[in-house]
């Protein structure tokens, strides 16, 4: 039986919230993988802050994808997911759509902006899946400041299910502690621990289904209008720091992330891949998550390297269609112009 038989075919859609690099993508693929397994079509929209969709060369060619790149789906490309998921819908018919946040998007601007497309299509906002890196949340939490951790600390509230991945990189005395920090920030999301987020699909499907709408009225007197906004019960518990209400002006820099920074790097030929391991292990710390494809000089096959919390891996790949060799580099106020020179020598080395 079709999950999308109830509700007159309305199409259940699934959100993947979370930090960069905590794992939101590897989920995405198990996922994919369980429901094609069952016979059914899943789409994929997938938000990148970078130019080059990265994380879309791990998903199956097959799986319809639209892609939002360039800006955060909450708020410079946001206008635009109505009609990317209408257009998604009319063309390839799925069963179930999941949209795939960057790491930088408050969570509950998505809600909205989905909520708004289901008033015109018959979509499902099934729940918003937020996965968290525990080794991250553990050393932000011990210092408790910065946009970031505030950023993550949103993700958690507003989420109706938490995986709480990565747990072998952390002890068993922190993981209780992780988990007591989960429930007090929120209280109404199941948790479930995971390693590569390695997790029971039905259940994980099945549980935390506490997305809802409701009319919000105007906090105060300098609003001028109430909207409707689509929260989870732990986000009307704990309050979003989040303005809905306020308007916001195309392009404009969202309030929650405004201190993310992206650099994406096009390479004008293959660079050596010892010299390149050696610049991605010497990334500053404000830079919290890179990825890319490359073509190293030394080596034959193409790689997709991903960098995240100070590791980093690199995997063999066959690119789908045309992709530059690329490399996107993700943090908080740090020095584009040092990354460029940088890369820009080991080009140079290698034309020498």
């Amino acid at each position: 039986m079709s999950i999308t038989s109830e509700k007159e075919q309305s199409i259940p859609v699934y959100i993947l919230s979370g930090f960069l690099g905590s794992g939101k993508t590897t989920l995405l693929v198990q996922l994919i993988e369980h429901w094609q397994q069952a016979g059914l079509r899943p789409a994929v929209v997938m938000n990148e802050l970078g130019e080059v969709n990265l994380d879309g060369q791990v998903v199956d060619a097959e799986v319809p994808m639209t892609e939002m790149l360039g800006g955060c789906i909450c708020c410079t490309v946001r206008g635009d997911l109505g009609i990317q998921l209408a257009d998604l819908v009319r063309e390839e018919s799925p069963d179930v759509i999941i949209i795939e946040a960057t790491g930088a998007a408050n969570p509950m601007e998505i809600l909205d902006a989905v909520t708004e497309t289901s008033l015109y299509m018959r979509l499902e906002l099934k729940s918003l899946i937020t996965v968290v890196d525990a080794a991250h949340l553990s050393g932000l939490y011990q210092e408790q400041k910065g946009q970031t951790f505030k950023l993550m600390q949103e993700q958690i509230r507003c989420a109706s299910i938490l995986i709480l991945n990565k747990t072998d990189r952390v002890n068993e005395q922190e993981i209780s502690e992780l988990r007591q920090l989960l429930t007090k920030w929120n209280g109404f999301a199941p948790v479930i621990q995971a390693v590569r987020c390695e997790v029971d699909m039905d259940l994980l499907l099945q549980s935390g289904a506490g997305v809802h709408a409701y009319q919000a009225a105007a906090e105060s007197d300098k609003r001028e209008i109430s909207a409707e906004h689509v929260h989870t019960d732990a986000c009307t518990e704990h309050g979003c720091s989040h303005d809905h209400g306020q308007h916001h002006e195309p392009h404009a820099p969202h309030a929650s992330h405004e201190h993310v920074m992206v650099y994406t790097h096009y390479f004008s030929q293959p660079v050596n891949s010892e010299a390149f391991e050696r610049f991605v292990a010497g990334l500053p710390r404000d830079v919290y998550r890179a990825k890319g494809i490359l073509s190293f000089s030394d080596t034959a096959s193409r790689f997709w390297f991903q960098y995240a919390y100070r590791e980093s891996d690199y995997m063999k790949i066959t690119p789908q269609g045309d992709v530059p060799n690329v490399a996107v580099f993700i943090g908080e106020h740090f020095d584009q112009a040092v990354i460029r020179k940088q890369l820009m020598e080991m080009e140079a080395i290698n034309q020498a």
